[in-house]
């Protein structure tokens, strides 16, 4: 099950009803990042969830509006007194930007900060799912993220494996730590593991196989989708995708839900795009920031 909160829906710049581009995604106790825009930190602050608890900041590209809001997280983070380390992967170039910006801030972290550099196909490991980079097409260095969770482990019957002798309690807890106890082992009262569910944050992009091949069979697509249907051109031209192509993306790789983000502040009415992209793929929504949505495999829904 994941918590996928939409942070920042904007593009470019801010407007009054979009702030810019950040998804935090929740599994477990976890939190991730992907993208960091401007105002990030106070979006957190006015959310459900907690600044204190990401464990990792995952940066598509190196355009302002995906990054800018890193320098204040990470020092309101520290002002809040966090030890535990945080993990901020991107693009090359990202540790320098780091290194500028917490120097030209006078910001001063207590805590330990792991820069990495994406790479196609670099995973990252965290508590119960891992996330893996892949290339996307966008004129610079440019990424895309999928998440993972890992296999969850499958039903305890405790009704039958109090039928076999085994007491509530510390046999229990050897049982489902994978442990034979009186004779009865894991596999006869644990049903087989079942899936986690899985994600894929597009970043900037034009339509591209990579992106397709990442998204397929994915619970949630989170796809940038700048421009309308009836603006390929532009869309081609600034190197973005249109509602309709992300559509188009969802519909081939068979995600089960497609979430639209990074709008233009042209588009005053979201139904717009939301209607064109339903046309081509009928589960495709368009969040508001601030909207939440818990997905599990056998359901989608708002929170």
């Amino acid at each position: 099950m994941l918590d996928i909160l939409f942070l920042g829906t904007g593009a470019s710049i801010p407007s009054r009803d979009r702030a810019m581009p950040c998804v935090a995604v929740r599994s477990g106790s976890e939190i991730v990042l992907f993208d960091c825009g401007e105002g990030t930190q106070r979006q957190m602050m006015l959310s459900p969830l907690s600044f204190m608890k990401i464990k990792g900041i995952f940066i598509s590209h190196m355009h302002g509006d995906h990054f800018l809001g890193l320098p204040g997280l990470l020092q309101t983070m520290g002002l809040s007194g966090r030890k535990d380390k945080l993990l901020v992967c991107g693009p090359a170039g990202l540790a320098t930007v780091m290194e500028v910006f917490l120097k030209v801030c006078e910001g001063k972290i207590e805590y330990e900060v792991q820069i990495e550099e994406a790479a196609h196909g670099r995973s990252f490991d965290f508590k119960g799912f891992s996330i893996t980079a892949f290339k996307t097409e966008h004129g610079i260095p440019s990424f895309g993220y999928k998440l993972t969770q890992k296999p969850v482990r499958g039903r305890f019957d405790k009704e039958k494996a109090i039928e076999l002798g085994l007491r509530p309690g510390p046999d229990f807890t050897k049982l489902q730590e994978g442990e034979t106890v009186k004779g009865v082992t894991p596999e006869m009262v644990i049903g087989p593991s079942r899936p986690g569910c899985s994600m894929v944050y597009s970043g900037d992009t034009v339509k591209c196989s990579g992106l397709t091949m990442a998204a397929s069979g994915t619970d949630a697509l989170i796809h940038e989708s700048t421009f309308s249907g009836g603006e390929s051109k532009l869309a081609e031209e600034h190197l973005h995708s249109t509602s309709v192509q992300a559509a188009e993306t969802a519909s081939e790789c068979g995600c089960r839900v497609l979430f639209l983000i990074h709008t233009s502040n042209r588009y005053d009415d979201k139904s717009i795009l939301e209607k064109e992209a339903k046309a081509v793929f009928d589960r495709s929504v368009v969040p508001d920031d601030m909207d939440m949505y818990k997905v599990s495999k056998g359901n989608i829904k708002k929170i």
